[in-house]
Order: C-alpha cells, then structure tokens, then sequence
C-alpha cells in the first residue's frame, strides 16, 4: 500500500480499497481449508493418530488447489461487475481490475502457501512455519518498489510481486513436506480423499470462513457507503485505515496461530491446565500488543497516514477516521484470542457465533443506522461500538464456557 501510494497515487490507493472485500472472500475459502485442517492435524497428533495426521495432509492440499481454482475462475470471468457493485467508480475501476487479475491468477499459489504453512505450524514446526512468512514478506518488500518504481509497471507491478514472493514461499513449504524425515510429510496413501476429514475440516474450518465472508459483505457497505458521504478520497482513506488495522490483525493472527497447535494438541492429549495457561498468555499478549497499538496510532496518526500517500486531503480524512475507528482496538485483542481459542479446540459452534456476533449482529446494523445521523463520522464510530459490543459477547462466553472444558472427538 505504502508503494502503491507513493509510486502510483491517491487514485491507486482508491481502487486498491475497492479490492479489499474480493481479497477477503478469496481469503475466507483459503482459510476454511487451512484453519480447518491446520486445527484438525494439531489435535490428531495430540490423540497420537499419526497417520490420521498425514491424511490430512494430503486431503488440505487437494482441496487447497480445487478451491482455489474453482473460486479465481468464477472471479475472474465476472470482475468488472464485481468490482464495480465493491463500490468502484469509473476512476478507480482500471486500477481495481489491473490489481486483482493478477491477484485471481495467483490464488492456487497463495491458497497452497497459507493451507501448508498453517499446517507445518500446527505439525510442530512453528519457527520454520515463521521463517516461511518472513520469506514471503521480504521478497514482497524487494519485489514490489522494482515492478512499480523501476518497471514500472503501475499498481499490477504490486500484484505481481505478490504473488512472486508467494510462489517462492509455496516452494519453501513444499520441500518441507516431502522430505520423509518430517514425520509428517506426503505420502501415496496421504493423496486419497476421506470424507470425515474432509467434514471435520469444514466444521473447523466454518468459522474463519464465515468471519471473512461477513468482512467482505461489510467491506462493501463501507466502500458504498464512504462513496456516498465522501467519494473516491474516502473510500481511499478506508484503504489506509483498513490496512494499519489489518497490520495490527496479522499480529494477532500470528499469535493465535501459535497458541493453536499447543492448544490443539494438550486439548487432544487432555491436558486441560495446559490449555487454559496458554489461553491466559494469549489474552495478555494480545492485549498487550493492541494498547501499544492505539497509543501509536492515537499519538501519530498524522506520521503514520503520511507513510501511504502524499495527498493532505487524503490524509486529512484518514487522520479523522484513525483517531475514531482505533477507540477500541485494545478490547479486538481479548475477541481474536478468545474466538480463535474456541476453534483450536474444536468449538466450531462458539467460534463462528463470535466472529458472527461483531460483523454481522453489530458491525452491520451500525455500520447501516449511524450514518444516517452522523454522516462520515457514523461510519468511522460503527467500528469501536461494534468492538466493545463484541467485547462484551465474548467475556460472556468465556465465563460460561471455560469451566466446561472437555473434549470432543475431531
């Protein structure tokens, strides 16, 4: 985004914001494969199902690729109208359709990378699972400012480099499962289709999903909704915000799925204190690392806008929207760890009620009531009530919930 701002401008900010909600689809059948099989791996290898384990493997692989071809293909025939109906307009449409073309084509890479990487996480090899994503993101990082300031090759120049970098991740991950050393790696028997695992991965896999899903159907509202109450530039300035807290989420992401394969596998081998221990540091750390989030942002948000962009009315209006939307970011914290505890534990039920509960019970009816009464403002404001609603569900649910610990056969 960074790039994009500088390299290419407002306008490329504009229609890469409109993309946003498309990302989150392809993303959300992306992690029905991978959360779900990354969770159901982890908590096979706690009941001490090794085989089980490879099986999984090899079912997440093929699902990976079908999906993700399956979903890129439907995509890529219907962009424009896609695009078009995320809120894009005649001036930020070219940019939008140069970006995600390149993006669709790639997904059976990005779909491969995430799903494997996940499950090496979950398999016990949670350093080279990092290493994996710093590689990607470096490459990234190297790729992208050559394709857009030396080529340049405009804002497909980013893409491009995207998926270039996932494509060396994927190799990486590759290797790393047919080495027959790892004891869980590619095998003949790995390759045939089981139909329990396959629904245990959609059960697991369930709540991520829907949770992307509800994010690009609120994307879309935000996108329409900033078209109307302040048009291109708005919707450009959602792109920053969405991307500064999208940065904060990885974070959080990045943890959570570190507590998973722990969490996973003492929840298997019955290990119930484990469980809860590691619960409890995950709700510190995450905390921790969202409270220093809002005071940079809060303190900053000036500095941190002008990183994107050189526009002052594009930073003017993401500086008003920051100082707004992050009131409640420290309480997102407690809601990711918790909601994703839930799912390592085979709690599908739970989890997708919680990702459920702040998009679409509460993000949703503020993000369509506010801005009515409050205009622009509305929309910024929707996000910490929504948050602090979401806080509230999930306090509830954890107290209720977390004295009834028990295992479930995946």
């Amino acid at each position: 985004s960074i790039f994009i701002g500088h390299g290419v401008g407002a306008m490329a900010l504009s229609g890469l914001a409109i993309t946003f909600p498309l990302m989150n689809l392809l993303m959300a059948f992306c992690t029905l494969i991978s959360s779900g099989a990354s969770t159901v791996s982890s908590i096979r290898l706690g009941q001490k199902d090794l085989e089980g384990a490879t099986n999984v493997l090899g079912n997440a692989l093929i699902l990976c690729v079908v999906n993700s071809v399956l979903v890129g293909i439907i995509s890529y025939i219907f962009l424009d109208n896609i695009l078009l109906f995320f809120g894009a307009s005649e001036a930020t449409l070219p940019y939008a359709r140069d970006f995600m073309q390149v993006i669709i084509i790639g997904a059976p890479i990005s779909h491969v990378m995430i799903g494997l990487n996940n499950i090496m996480r979950a398999t016990g090899y949670p350093m080279k699972a990092m290493l994996t994503s710093m590689v990607s993101v470096a490459s990234n990082i190297i790729l992208a400012p050559i394709f857009i300031f030396y080529f340049r090759w405009g804002i497909s120049g980013a893409a491009t480099a995207t998926v270039l970098s996932q494509l060396i991740a994927m190799i990486w991950v590759l290797k790393h499962f047919m080495q027959k050393d790892n004891f869980v790696h590619f095998t003949r028997k790995s390759w045939r289709i089981r139909r329990p695992i396959l629904g245990n991965i959609f059960a697991i896999g369930m709540s991520p999903f829907l949770m992307n899903v509800c994010a690009c159907a609120i994307v879309i509202v935000i996108n329409n909704s900033l078209q109307t109450h302040g048009g291109d530039l708005a919707v450009g300035a959602y792109g920053i915000i969405n991307r500064l807290l999208t940065f904060f989420f990885m974070i959080l992401l990045g943890l959570t799925m570190g507590m998973q394969p722990i969490v996973g596998y003492n929840y298997g081998a019955l290990k119930m204190q484990r469980v809860k221990q590691t619960l409890k540091l995950g709700i510190i750390a995450g905390v921790v690392i969202t409270v220093v989030g809002t005071f940079f942002i809060e303190a900053f948000p000036h500095t941190i806008s002008g990183f994107f962009t050189d526009s002052d009315e594009l930073i003017a209006i993401a500086v008003r929207g920051l100082r707004i939307c992050t009131l409640m970011l420290p309480t997102v914290g407690w809601g990711v760890v918790i909601s994703n505890f839930f799912q390592s534990i085979g709690k599908a039920r739970i989890s997708i009620f919680l990702s459920l509960c702040r998009q679409l019970f509460y993000f949703l009816p503020c993000l369509l009531i506010l801005p009515m009464y409050l205009g622009q403002n509305g929309i910024w404001v929707a996000i910490p009530v929504s948050d602090f609603l979401a806080f509230i569900t999930t306090t509830i649910c954890l107290s209720v919930y977390i004295k009834k610990l028990d295992p479930v056969k995946c």
